[in-house]
């Protein structure tokens, strides 16, 4: 479960913390040098951490028209400090150092937000990150539409369905549970028989046991879904509730992470280099387009951090394992 106090980044915010805590994980992996690594690098991760929350903290504080900018940038250094928990080298390449993403600068005329897109580049470090911490490599095709992002963050469903959508969530279980319920209509969701359902499920998880009942059926798990891999499971903000996606549009084979990333990335330069049809959608407020994107800078605030600092939490977990 997921908290806001962020007592984990309050540790790692003493040097001596932090490089006790760097030296762990890189003997956790056998790392040669970890004490040498961890003495080069915890200054580095210290900081990270600090100012990656302190661009948070000051987000919270600021007028929406430039909370994209700060939530972004403050998500750069906590993803820099999970990296370097990895791989004590980052970043090896100047070319690591680039966003990794692109969107068109020119915006036509009548520009249709959620229609826009979000292109993934080869190098830079959404790519980097996706494969490093999240074990993704990102989306088959290289772009991604706002609108499909934004349907993917399960906290905004229900700005979907008042609009008139349909859900694009179904919760499903409690993420310490090892069982799976699913509403037997999801199989016509995706236009599939309950046994092709099954085993596309075990390319993510082990199922041991499927039991059906009159409208649903369950799905028994060796072990509980894992909150930090890439798996077509979704959670909300506490970390408490596990939901699947309802549309084959729902990214299955991603990190939510990997979401917020392109969507701050997204409306932080649209902020930078946009800033007439940026400022009326903020100061108008006449577009539906302003709620949503209201809605999703309040729970990026808050779940991207906890999340990341949830990340480091099971570092740590399997550390002590390992001890």
């Amino acid at each position: 479960m997921m908290h806001h106090s962020h007592l984990l980044f309050s540790y790692l915010q003493s040097q001596d913390h932090a490089r006790g805590f760097l030296q762990k994980c890189y003997q956790n992996q056998q790392i040669i040098d970890d004490k040498r690594w961890s003495y080069q690098n915890s200054e580095r991760f210290f900081y990270y951490i600090k100012h990656g929350l302190l661009y948070y903290e000051t987000g919270n504080q600021s007028p929406m028209v430039i909370k994209p900018l700060l939530y972004y940038y403050g998500m750069i250094h906590l993803i820099k400090a999970c990296l370097l928990t990895k791989i004590p080298t980052y970043p090896s390449s100047t070319a690591l150092l680039a966003h990794g993403l692109s969107t068109r600068k020119q915006k036509k005329q009548q520009y249709q937000l959620l229609q826009d897109e979000v292109k993934i580049q080869q190098k830079g470090l959404f790519p980097y990150f996706s494969a490093k911490l999240f074990t993704s490599t990102p989306f088959t095709n290289n772009k991604i539409t706002i609108d499909r992002l934004l349907k993917s963050i399960p906290e905004l469903d229900h700005l979907f369905i008042f609009s008139g959508k349909q859900p694009n969530f179904i919760f499903v279980s409690e993420l310490a549970n090892s069982k799976l319920v699913f509403p037997n209509d999801i199989l016509d969701s995706y236009h599939i028989t309950q046994q092709q359902f099954i085993k596309k499920l075990a390319s993510y998880v082990q199922v041991v046991e499927v039991t059906n009942h009159d409208d649903q059926f369950t799905c028994a798990l060796k072990q509980p879904i894992s909150a930090v891999e890439s798996n077509p499971f979704y959670f909300d903000e506490q970390l408490d509730k596990v939901y699947f996606p309802l549309k084959r549009e729902i990214p299955f084979h991603t990190h939510e992470i990997m979401h917020h990333f392109m969507l701050l990335y997204h409306f932080s330069m649209l902020a930078r280099y946009e800033s007439e049809w940026w400022g009326d959608l903020m100061h108008t407020q006449q577009s539906g387009d302003y709620a949503i994107v209201k809605e999703f800078l309040t729970i990026t605030a808050t779940k991207v951090p906890s999340y990341l600092e949830y990340y480091l939490n099971m570092v740590q977990q399997t550390l002590r394992i390992g001890d």
